[in-house]
């Protein structure tokens, strides 16, 4: 099990840590520094006082920054501290729409396009003084636009480049919907981080009496997009997988996309076992819910939905509908997106935290350090189900 006491930082750091946490992603941005600013103290690190550790162990990494906006809209990134020669951990959460702003006397909410625009505007505030710039952008912009099947643009691989070209050396993100659209910047820094690690302990710290083997317990795939992710959860915990693929009626479009018709089944039983549903984000969850309908018809036991995001764009009513009803027995997402109150209070959902996740690839990178270890999650995975299986608190 990698702990983080057993990393080999022999590295100088690249420079003196800095995080620019946006509006919308302050609290995670809290907690992060909350961590580090905790280490290092505890670390004592016997090179603090050498001059190419100035600003190793400070109260706060956390630096000063704000996007005012103007009467007409219009906005500009202001930085109310220096950053020369920092190493630069931008953080955005493209999704979070509870933050607004006032149009001619109008209010209106942000959208992704303005958190990616309120990025672009602090690098440029940076203005190249920074010794590097890593974004961290947990859910990537225009992620689910990654490939061209008519005529229509090609967003996230255009935003990429626009990053990369402003001088951006490294790009973090966690599950994105097709990792290969790394392609668009093949010469720069660019990570997918899967929290399969902690699906699992919120998981296991929340039902006590699950059984995880083949014969109790299948992972399951809502469509053949995610079936990388159910595969690596059933082969890490050895359980079997199935899958469904839609059918989808190709003759109308409805919302821009065509119409999932239903979904079809395939595997072995589920009857009388505990699955759990993987993907990458639950938007307006009725392809999960249509999932466990199905899942419920063919006699599974309990079931788990787990996903990296949790948009809910269609709010909360039918989750606690199908919770009544037996048909969910939880749903896991992270806050690696805005999360509201009235989610967080929901019986059925279960909060995996990340922040001491983000905190470490942060903490590693700085010292240029190889992050390998902590973006493979196996033996960490075995460990924590080997403690679950002896009955020990996790």
């Amino acid at each position: 099990m990698l702990r983080r006491t057993d990393r080999t930082l022999d590295n100088i750091p690249v420079g003196s840590l800095g995080i620019i946490a946006l509006d919308g992603i302050k609290d995670m941005g809290s907690k992060v520094n909350d961590y580090l600013v905790k280490w290092r103290r505890e670390d004592g690190h016997e090179h603090k006082d050498d001059i190419v550790f100035t600003g190793y162990e400070k109260d706060s990494y956390l630096i000063d920054s704000q996007v005012p906006r103007f009467g007409s809209g219009e906005a500009k990134g202001i930085i109310n501290e220096s950053v020369r020669g920092k190493d630069l951990y931008l953080m955005v959460d493209v999704c979070n729409y509870s933050l607004t702003y006032s149009l001619t006397g109008q209010k209106n909410h942000l959208s992704p396009d303005d958190h990616y625009q309120n990025l672009k505007r602090i690098i440029a505030a940076i203005g190249g003084k920074g010794r590097r710039i890593n974004v961290i952008m947990p859910f990537l912009y225009e992620s689910r636009q990654h490939r061209r099947s008519a005529r229509e643009s090609l967003d996230c691989a255009l935003a990429l480049q626009e990053l990369v070209h402003m001088g951006v050396d490294n790009i973090i993100t966690f599950d994105a919907h097709d990792p290969r659209v790394s392609n668009a910047i093949p010469l720069s820094g660019f990570e997918t981080v899967r929290p399969t690690y902690q699906f699992i302990k919120g998981l296991l710290r929340n039902v006590k009496d699950l059984q995880i083997d083949s014969d109790h317990m299948m992972a399951i795939s809502p469509d053949e997009g995610a079936t990388e992710r159910a595969v690596y959860l059933a082969n890490v915990l050895n359980l079997d997988m199935g899958m469904f693929y839609k059918r989808r009626d190709y003759t109308r479009i409805e919302n821009g996309r065509n119409p999932i018709v239903a979904h079809e089944f395939l595997g072995s039983s589920v009857e009388g076992k505990d699955v759990i549903i993987l993907d990458d984000m639950i938007s307006s969850g009725d392809s999960i819910i249509d999932v466990a309908t199905q899942l419920k018809n063919r006699k599974a036991k309990r079931i788990y939905a787990a996903a990296t995001f949790g948009l809910f764009t269609n709010g909360l009513d039918k989750f606690d509908r199908a919770y009544e009803e037996g048909l969910i027995n939880g749903i896991l997402t992270t806050n690696l997106v805005y999360q509201t109150p009235e989610l967080l209070e929901r019986p059925w959902y279960i909060n995996c935290d990340m922040s001491k996740y983000i905190a470490l690839m942060i903490d590693t990178l700085n010292h240029d350090g190889s992050i390998s270890s902590i973006l493979n999650p196996i033996e960490r995975i075995q460990n924590v189900v080997t403690r679950y299986k002896n009955g020990e608190t996790i």
